[in-house]
């Protein structure tokens, strides 16, 4: 679990929380609000470890026996709120496991602690029985709700926390983070930065992965034949991209970000500013070859790609319409 200086990004987030502990001004329910991956927990558990630290500073000093129990998640006033449903957390979770509990003072702290990640998943039942608690909850409750969409609260629940809304961290923080903790080849912190698209979590599984790897390779082996294949072999290509049907957001991102590449080098002549730079022979071959016009309509294609897919319209059927797209401009 990290302490707050050890969070890449989210600047604005930690001051906010910090300047809570600090003025002694901490709110009873707060909901932190963000995609996937991009570092809800880590935010929770470092403002969570900050309040209970025995020395009192807006910063958990990871020394004290409060913080070494936060570390190992097994401070007995950080309660995660679990669930044994994947997607519905029900009107038992949260009784058993809050309303019920947070009536009996902290056991060794100031304040009890509560963290609901996916806390999306509650049913309006859940949402309801909570509402209760946030309405009238004892001084030393605290309530941390983390989400991919707040939207999904009842507006009673959302008028009556801090919502904290997670942006995108800036591609030169995640890049050096990467460089600096995972030791991997420049280009290949440029591609995982560009593909992480601001979310820091994402770009740590990215460098981990090697799926990513194996995607990335096949995408690009595409984009550089593409041009030449001709119309009876389309089919092939069909049948090359549904083996990675399961991935098939990433596939897009990774195409979306081979054709800005083209037209960046297109506007600019710019090889520095590349993210696929060790396939600069091929960028300038098709920047040279492809209009602006056709390079637009082209990332106009792959976002209705992704609205298709998402609609489940025929799988074949829209990569047919794609790479014809593709190979047309």
């Amino acid at each position: 679990m990290p302490g707050f200086g050890q969070i890449v990004g989210h600047e604005q987030i930690i001051a906010h929380l910090q300047n809570a502990i600090t003025m002694d001004k901490v709110s009873h329910a707060y909901i932190i609000n963000g995609p996937k991956e991009s570092g809800k927990m880590m935010l929770a558990e470092a403002f969570a470890m900050a309040l209970q630290c025995e020395r009192g500073g807006p910063e958990g000093c990871m020394e004290c026996h409060s913080c070494k129990q936060a570390i190992g998640r097994n401070q007995p006033d950080i309660i995660y709120v679990i669930h044994e449903k994947p997607n519905i957390i029900g009107v038992d979770d949260i009784r058993d496991q809050l309303n019920n509990d947070i009536v009996i003072k902290p056991y060794s702290s100031k304040y009890k602690i509560y963290i609901i990640d996916e806390a999306e998943k509650m049913n309006p039942q859940a949402q309801n029985a909570l509402l209760k608690t946030i309405e009238e909850p004892p001084a030393y409750g605290i309530i941390l709700l983390l989400t991919t969409n707040a939207d999904k609260f009842l507006q009673t629940i959302r008028s009556r926390c801090i919502t904290l809304d997670i942006k995108a961290v800036r591609d030169e923080e995640i890049r050096s983070f990467l460089l600096e903790n995972y030791h991997i080849p420049d280009y290949y912190a440029d591609v995982c930065t560009a593909f992480a698209q601001g979310n820091v979590g994402k770009a740590i599984q990215l460098v981990s992965s090697d799926d990513f790897n194996e995607l990335k390779a096949a995408v690009v082996q595409l984009m550089k034949r593409l041009s030449d294949i001709d119309f009876y072999e389309m089919g092939s290509a069909v049948k090359q991209i549904s083996d990675f049907k399961l991935q098939i957001e990433d596939y897009f991102d990774l195409m979306t970000v081979w054709f800005r590449d083209v037209l960046y080098f297109k506007a600019t002549g710019d090889v520095n500013g590349l993210i696929f730079k060790d396939e600069v022979y091929d960028i300038k071959r098709q920047a040279a070859r492809r209009s602006y016009q056709g390079i637009e309509a082209i990332l106009e294609a792959l976002e209705k790609a992704k609205v298709r897919i998402q609609a489940n319209v025929n799988f074949d059927l829209v990569i047919e319409l794609l790479l014809l797209t593709i190979k047309e401009n």
